[in-house]
């Protein structure tokens, strides 16, 4: 250590020695250590020759003020830099002595220890102080750059300053003995539902997968050119889209209580008028309207969300992703300023028709993220979705959460979730979190960095959870068998509680969360170890069942007193998830209404900010020939569909016929008969045939 390290330790400052005899002629060197002794001047004070810059012979009292000056100037701009003095000590002073110039720890207010201002009655001097302090802060900084840059000795600390050193250390510990870290505090955990900023990013996940020169490769280039106003966390701006301007969508405070912050979306005038003209772009059943309708609103949010549901409907995924991620941005650039993401207490009412755009952009982006291979990212905007209403939770997002721990691999998340919402939220009576806590427990197990206790301890829960979710929905088993492509044993798929009766005896609404389940999550039970496991603790409930024991008749009067009907929230999931078994369970007055993709089952008690024009039905007619020509011509429209804008202004009853006959002539021109009795030609032999 040198001894500059250990001046400082002890709290002591260059120019605190003592003063010898010779101390009265002052030489100024540009070298940190005062104790190194320069070459020898020769007779009369001058250096020899290749002496370099190794000091300044001082015949010139004020000379030496200006030179403190400056040396208290560099002190100053170091301080302000980051360095700071060890202890509050004497200062450079300047005073008058008998004998010339001398040092020491003045009272008066002439100097400030970090530059202040010098008193002075030379102009010259005033003109010239400040090319001479930046000259020595220059100076003193590449000093300071040198010596970081040395490596230090062994033989530069004495054992005195090694006592020292131990000393001090012993000093600071007991300081800090009763501020020693620990494990945090129960009350200092995050909340569940806390969402992280930087697994929002989707480059976040992929550079821990493939490496940040992959991703980032070609997008370093593309970000100089980007002049957005704003930094957005949910997306990216890109080069490609629109120039951004207010459409109209601003956010506002509703209330604060107890901690938790209401928000609403508001809608301008402007924004009003474009929401009617979207509204009719939709009940006209035509996506190039959407599309004109954008190029006058680029960023109004319904319209790109419908729009990208039908690019994703003709298999153009990235153009479906990018228009979601600019209605994203759209609705970031509107949030209030009290508006958070990440605290989980901001809460947004799904009744509302101008917060649902929000909920629905978010759900979008997640399903993609999780199609493109980040589900880290996907539960972080689960998480976030989530926690705008966890009470109601509209869009049902208990549904896929645990799906989304399980493939992000954050076991330990969805445990801590069962374990702090069971007693208010029964997770255990939803079969996917019934079998999902089991599964993160036994892939706990499976690792090998826990200790040996640990994974024993927890491969018994998980054996324990996992035959209480058989023995509550047994009519789980032979579907999720046949999934994986499991044959079963014979005496398990003989036995008359895992046989086919489990499965036709449950209520149709469990019958739709267990489609939904399967359908989503099937897959994370194919492999061996998992269902070796799976085997024996099914061999275990059909012990308990032939032993009669008391649970299981418990957990069937549970069934059918609890799943009696579905909820329209859980609905309103089945329809965004689009999974084919679960959809087909849907009851038949959820199918027969019209589902619109920007606002699928809106709830029944629906709070309106301004009035909207009654949107057109065609389902509500009973002419039987209109709905006809309206599944064959979307642009056909009969007279009483069209809304009247004055009596005089109607249509009348010959421009109906009329229409309607030029619907039928269009039709009938684009059908081609195939001629019955021309011969059919059979194809030459070896063309389209294989041997």
């Amino acid at each position: 250590m040198s001894r500059r390290a250990l001046r400082r330790l002890r709290g002591e400052q260059r120019g605190q020695e003592p003063l010898g005899p010779g101390a009265l002629q002052f030489v100024l060197r540009d070298d940190d250590d005062a104790e190194e002794e320069g070459p020898k001047r020769g007779p009369g004070g001058r250096r020899p020759q290749g002496a370099g810059k190794e000091g300044v012979r001082v015949n010139n009292r004020f000379e030496l003020v200006r030179r403190g000056a400056a040396w208290a100037g560099a002190a100053c701009e170091v301080g302000l830099r980051g360095a700071r003095p060890a202890v509050s000590g004497p200062q450079w002073v300047y005073s008058e002595a008998t004998a010339g110039v001398s040092v020491s720890s003045a009272k008066t207010s002439s100097y400030c220890h970090l530059g202040a201002h010098v008193p002075c009655t030379d102009r010259r001097f005033c003109t010239e102080r400040k090319t001479i302090s930046s000259n020595a802060s220059g100076k003193l900084r590449k000093k300071k750059k040198k010596q970081k840059n040395k490596k230090s000795t062994a033989g530069e600390a004495s054992d005195c300053g090694l006592e020292d050193i131990d000393r001090v250390l012993e000093r600071i510990e007991d300081r800090s003995g009763s501020q020693r870290p620990g494990p945090p505090p129960p009350s200092s955990k995050k909340h569940i539902l806390y969402v992280e900023h930087r697994h929002l990013n989707p480059d976040t996940e992929l550079k821990r997968y493939f490496g940040a020169r992959a991703v980032l490769g070609e997008q370093r280039p593309r970000q100089r050119q980007r002049v957005y106003p704003k930094c957005t966390w949910l997306t990216t701006p890109k080069s490609t889209w629109p120039r951004y301007t207010k459409p109209g969508l601003s956010m506002r405070l509703l209330e604060s209580r107890r901690g938790l912050s209401s928000f609403a979306f508001e809608h301008s005038e402007e924004y009003q008028q474009t929401q009617h003209r979207f509204t009719a772009a939709v009940d006209s059943m035509e996506p190039s309207n959407i599309v004109v309708l954008l190029q006058t609103s680029p960023y109004h949010v319904d319209s790109l969300l419908q729009l990208s549901d039908a690019c994703r409907f003709q298999e153009d995924q990235e153009m479906a992703r990018d228009l979601v991620e600019r209605a994203l941005y759209s609705m970031e650039c509107a949030f209030h300023p009290l508006f958070s993401l990440t605290s989980g207490t901001c809460r947004l009412d799904y009744r509302r028709p101008e917060n649902r755009s929000f909920y629905l952009a978010l759900y979008k982006q997640m399903s993609f993220l999780e199609k493109r291979g980040c589900p880290r990212t996907a539960l972080e905007y689960c998480k976030l979705i989530l926690s705008l209403e966890p009470d109601e939770d509209p869009l049902c997002m208990l549904l896929l959460i645990d799906h989304l721990a399980l493939r992000a691999r954050n076991y330990e998340y969805l445990i801590r979730l069962f374990q702090e919402w069971e007693a208010h939220r029964n997770l255990s009576q939803l079969p996917n979190f019934a079998f999902s806590v089991p599964l993160a427990y036994f892939l706990l197990s499976q690792q090998a960095d826990l200790p040996e206790q640990e994974l024993a301890c927890a491969r018994e829960k998980a054996s324990v959870l996992l035959q209480q979710a058989l023995t509550m929905f047994p009519g789980v088993l032979m579907p999720l068998l046949e999934y994986c492509s499991v044959r079963p044993d014979a005496a398990v798929a003989g036995h008359r509680f895992f046989g086919p009766d489990a499965e036709i005896s449950q209520p149709p609404a469990l019958s739709q969360l267990v489609s939904l389940y399967l359908g989503r999550s099937h897959f994370l039970w194919k492999e061996p170890a998992t269902m070796s496991w799976l085997e024996e603790n099914v061999r275990e409930v059909l012990q308990a069942v032939d032993a009669g024991d008391p649970a299981v008749e418990a957990c069937e009067s549970r069934r059918k007193a609890l799943y009696q009907r579905a909820p329209r929230n859980i609905h309103r999931h089945v329809v965004l998830s689009e999974i084919k078994e679960a959809v087909a369970a849907l009851p038949p007055d959820v199918t027969t209404q019209s589902v619109m993709g920007f606002d699928p089952l809106p709830p029944l008690d629906t709070i309106y900010s301004y009035v909207r024009p009654e949107r057109l039905s065609p389902v509500s007619h009973g002419n039987t020939i209109a709905l006809f020509f309206r599944s064959l011509l979307p642009n056909y429209t009969a007279e009483g569909e069209r809304p009247e804008d004055g009596a005089a202004e109607g249509l009348n009853h010959n421009q109906g016929l009329n229409r309607l006959m030029l619907a039928v002539r269009d039709m009938m021109a684009n059908f081609h008969f195939r001629d019955l009795e021309a011969p059919h030609e059979e194809p030459p032999e070896g063309d389209g045939e294989w041997d």
